[in-house]
């Protein structure tokens, strides 16, 4: 990792993963998936849950009939598992630690987006609850022309709309395959979340463990006076640990 990519940079703008990032949703498709696969007589295999997480929900579905051994449910399997989630995030929507603050802070000094692989709706519906939507100029989501993570497009997608090339854009993320579309793409990656190994790590420019952490809070606390004097220092590489 290059931790001072990030840290001693201002970017043009910042695209926000939803699920897992900024809203503590992750619980909630764990869940939704558990009580789709149980209503067929089915329970997740070992490791289903890492398989599975980040996908597109439609790709999810397809999954989950797969390993379940009916790959002709996985669209119905698909709409139960949205409707699952759906009822499960308006009882309960929470932002991650730190997401309000972060978005907060860098609302000052950067356009922002959402890249999400959840349906408009789902993603508009737990911004706005949780009060985060009127921060974001753009939601991006994939449709018939847009592909879904781990293709880059939602990424792309949403750097045009903010005006910034994908180099000086930052995408903020927590599951591998959102990483890998942010990589694809040509952004600078924070990673956020518990260590999710080498594997993933090695594509990101850091990795915190939440969005509340020091370093994070600090780099958004400056960024305005940095904003003013884009340009005019190079960026210090540092490779970390």
């Amino acid at each position: 990792m290059t931790a001072q990519r990030i840290l001693s940079w201002t970017p043009a703008a910042i695209v926000f993963d939803c699920d897992g990032t900024l809203m503590d949703t992750e619980i909630h498709w764990q869940d939704a998936r558990i009580h789709a696969l149980r209503e067929y007589g089915f329970t997740p295999a070992p490791g289903f849950a890492e398989r599975a997480k980040g996908l597109h929900y439609s790709e999810c579905g397809l999954l989950m009939a797969t390993e379940a051994g009916r790959p002709e449910l996985g669209e119905e399997m698909t709409g139960r598992l949205l409707a699952h989630f759906r009822a499960l995030v308006d009882d309960n929507p929470v932002t991650m630690p730190g997401a309000r603050e972060l978005v907060e802070d860098a609302a000052r000094f950067a356009p922002l987006a959402v890249a999400s692989n959840c349906p408009r709706e789902v993603v508009e519906s737990c911004l706005g609850t949780a009060g985060l939507l009127r921060h974001f100029g753009h939601v991006v989501v994939p449709d018939g022309a847009i592909r879904p993570k781990p293709h880059p497009d939602v990424y792309l997608a949403a750097a045009r709309l903010c005006g910034a090339e994908p180099a000086e854009t930052l995408a903020v993320e927590d599951s591998h395959v959102g990483i890998q579309a942010a990589e694809r793409a040509g952004m600078r990656i924070m990673g956020v979340g518990p260590w999710p190994g080498d594997r993933t790590v090695a594509l990101v420019d850091l990795w915190v463990r939440s969005l509340d952490e020091p370093e994070v809070r600090g780099w958004a606390d400056t960024r305005v006076p940095a904003q003013l004097s884009r340009g005019s220092a190079p960026v210090q590489e540092i490779g970390l640990p």
